[in-house]
């Protein structure tokens, strides 16, 4: 077994505290096959624990016979974090985690984090942004230091091995007390989550590029994107002059992935600001 715990959760829990762990009762906010996320509060401290239990040999195989990598557990994560860590991106805060069993198919396994206090994702920031006819100087300069944070984390992930798989406006969260919301140019804390199927490598392939970037370009199409926008995202994300972006088969492949996403999610073709 395997057992990392921040000392106050760990002095929290008593004798046995992965068994702790995995029975504690919650809020539960997602289950889906062998995995259960859950609000849990120890010691005057909200955490988010994230439970896994093993999905068997059956959907293993099913995976590998669709080339997906299955998720086989909490290390996932964990090594997720950690690697975000290391490369300056602001996520979760990792508060423990474990592992009991040698089987992949059955063993069970945690990731706790801290909860992250007043946020919002930008999804929910951005809803009704699609809908505005007009914008103030210091709403442009908010949507502009988004899509530049937003490229900078996308570049530094894909440089660095890192696909986050579900790459989308709702697993950015914003703290509400961030300066660039109250002041023009100021500081935005904006963290990642929803790390369990990160994907890490020495070099990101091109086709795990695209899907993250499709991915967010298709979470994005109502929120009020320009042309100039999408041009800019693509200078910053791609560090090279503009000409030279614009004649990409990449974001042309990026631009049809999004439009068959949204297709898919709402049942109608969106508004492109960048004709596909």
């Amino acid at each position: 077994m395997r057992l990392e715990l921040d000392p106050a959760v760990r002095g929290a829990l008593g004798a046995d505290p992965f068994g702790a762990l995995m029975s504690m009762p919650g809020e539960v906010y997602r289950q889906t096959g062998g995995r259960q996320t859950l609000r849990v509060a120890i010691a005057g401290q909200d955490y988010f624990l994230k439970r896994h239990h093993g999905v068997g040999w059956r959907e293993i195989f099913k995976n590998l016979l669709q080339l997906r990598l299955p998720v086989l557990g909490a290390g996932t994560e964990v090594r997720a974090i950690r690697r975000l860590e290391a490369l300056g991106i602001p996520t979760l805060q990792l508060a423990g985690w474990g592992q009991r069993g040698r089987n992949p198919a059955r063993h069970a396994s945690f990731a706790l984090t801290v909860a992250l206090q007043d946020t919002v994702s930008l999804e929910d920031l951005c809803a009704r942004w699609g809908e505005r006819s007009h914008w103030t100087a210091e709403q442009l300069i908010l949507k502009r230091q988004l899509l530049r944070q937003l490229a900078s984390t996308a570049r530094t992930l894909h440089e660095h091995g890192v696909n986050h798989r579900d790459f989308y406006l709702c697993h950015f969260l914003l703290r509400q007390d961030s300066p660039g919301l109250t002041q023009p140019g100021g500081r935005l804390d904006l963290h990642l989550i929803d790390l369990h199927r990160v994907q890490l490598r020495g070099r990101t392939p091109r086709r795990w590029r695209l899907k993250d970037i499709a991915g967010l370009y298709f979470s994005a199409l109502d929120a009020g994107l320009t042309r100039q926008d999408c041009y800019r995202f693509m200078r910053l994300y791609g560090g090279t002059p503009l000409r030279a972006q614009l004649g990409r088969r990449f974001w042309r492949k990026v631009s049809r992935q999004a439009v068959f996403l949204y297709r898919k999610a709402h049942g109608r073709t969106p508004r492109l600001p960048v004709p596909a």
